[in-house]
């Protein structure tokens, strides 16, 4: 039978935790020494250099390798929302249905109008020119006889090529 936890009525009592209750650290609930702090039979934890397996090139099993849109590339298939795809001879390609727009921003047109009324030097701030990139990159997979097909946001015009590199890895990881 375990001890009633004096805890448990909401008030709290001054003097050392019950042991195994401080702060989520084994031991006395101070820091001391408990499992997972190089006693023997101890867990790694914290306290304890941890040892990450090396991956290989071609990456383990399961482990997600590229993620684009909601297209994940693991070491041995595609995962999408309609199901996994294999990722041998996956075919994979890009378009840019995005546009870039250049126009006057509406503080240049205000400037322009009130320092238009002092000197023609107003006129100016019409030069002034703000580039939007809106619209979508269209990423399409096709393997296995199945087709998927995402969209992902441009938020600029290096958008397309940071995307098209990806693709290349996939591509790569294809063969």
């Amino acid at each position: 039978m375990s001890e009633p936890n004096p805890y448990a009525d909401g008030e709290y009592t001054w003097g050392p935790p019950p042991p195994g209750t401080g702060y989520g650290f084994p031991g006395n609930g101070y820091g001391q020494p408990g499992a997972g702090y190089g006693q023997p039979g101890a867990v790694p934890g914290h306290g304890q250099p941890q040892r990450f397996p090396v991956v290989p090139a071609g990456g383990a099993p399961g482990v997600p390798l590229l993620s684009l849109g909601d297209i994940t590339v693991l070491s041995d298939s595609i995962v999408t929302p309609a199901g996994p795809l294999p990722l041998k001879g996956a075919v994979w390609n890009a378009t840019d249905m995005s546009r870039t727009e250049e126009r006057i921003p509406q503080h240049a047109i205000v400037l322009a109008v009130v320092f238009a009324v002092f000197c023609l030097l107003g006129l100016l701030f019409l030069l002034m020119k703000e580039r939007h990139t809106v619209g979508f990159i269209q990423v399409t997979v096709t393997s296995g006889g199945r087709h998927h097909s995402t969209l992902i946001p441009a938020t600029g015009p290096e958008s397309f090529h940071v995307v098209m590199g990806q693709i290349n890895y996939a591509r790569s990881l294809s063969l």
